[in-house]
């Protein structure tokens, strides 16, 4: 199922209203480390070899999304998602180029897809040491759910400009796959198109249950989980950060490959009263929901 262009989600930039407490929070509660920094940015990584995962850059009284960072397969497969990207309905906001702003360097460019989500593609980017797995310490991201008024067309966007493939769809949202996890990238049913939410992959289910204890002591609880989700099989704990970001705890995100079936809503459906396989968990809460429709992305210059 894999795309041919597309490797993975490396990170996401976002504007937050105050660098110092987001440092605190992602690194003392989140379990983050510092890759970089700068006057007016952090750089956060995780375990495994990304240079980051999550940019912070200080600004504005209400978080924004600045963009989401996918690695290319290969200068050929950065080349041919570019030349892609336009005839699909993308605009090119950066050509393909060095990245000397980025501490992760290496090659790529910028764009907006049709409603104004901006992407990243990178390839020949920095790589740190794999510090290996970490009890209670994400490794990486494993996907990025963004909501779409027209969740049809943002489908057919990215299968046709990065290459992606529907793994499944439920009657909420469309999970778009680009490797061997389930899903990369996630487009969820709604009425905006706001970041809907950051998923952290952690070693295994102790750690993901451990990280909710940790964020609970810490004034952040659980707004969604602990649970399995259907589409990807992985488990979940839902939070929300200190600017109202909604980030996730994830593990045993479910593995494919090209014999992997599709379903339709038709085959996601639970009994009365239950939000995932287990049945155990509450619904998300509706501060949650809230969260999930507030943080968008930073509009362009000519908007």
């Amino acid at each position: 199922m894999s795309s041919p262009w597309i490797e993975g989600v490396r990170s996401v930039a976002l504007n937050v209203p105050d660098l110092a407490q987001a440092e605190t929070f992602y690194t003392q509660v989140w379990h983050l480390d510092v890759a970089h920094r700068s006057e007016h940015a952090i750089y956060l990584r995780g375990s495994g070899s990304d240079h980051h995962l999550l940019a912070l850059y200080a600004g504005g009284s209400e978080p924004q999304i600045r963009q989401v960072t996918l690695r290319a397969r290969s200068a050929e497969a950065l080349q041919a998602a570019a030349e892609a990207v336009p005839r699909a309905g993308g605009r090119i906001v950066s050509p393909i180029g060095p990245l000397t702003k980025n501490p992760a360097g290496g090659t790529g460019f910028t764009f907006r897809d049709p409603h104004g989500r901006v992407f990243q593609v990178v390839h020949g980017d920095l790589r740190g040491e794999d510090l290996g797995t970490q009890r209670d310490k994400p490794i990486r991201l494993t996907h990025v759910v963004l909501n779409s008024h027209a969740v049809d067309d943002t489908q057919r966007f990215l299968t046709e400009a990065l290459g992606f493939k529907l793994a499944d769809r439920t009657v909420a949202i469309a999970f778009m796959n680009c490797n061997r996890d389930h899903h990369t990238l996630a487009v969820g049913v709604a009425d905006n198109d706001a970041l809907n939410h950051i998923a952290f992959l952690m070693p295994d289910g102790e750690s993901v249950m451990r990280g909710g204890g940790r964020m609970k002591d810490a004034g952040h609880p659980i707004q969604w989980g602990p649970g399995r989700h259907g589409p990807g099989d992985n488990l979940f704990n839902y939070f929300i950060d200190p600017f109202g970001i909604v980030i996730e705890y994830t593990a045993e995100v479910e593995q494919v490959d090209d014999s992997y079936q599709s379903r339709g809503p038709a085959d996601w459906k639970w009994p009365p009263g239950r939000v995932d396989q287990w049945g155990i968990s509450a619904p998300p809460t509706a501060t949650l929901k809230e969260a999930q429709r507030r943080v968008h992305f930073v509009p362009s210059a000519s908007s």
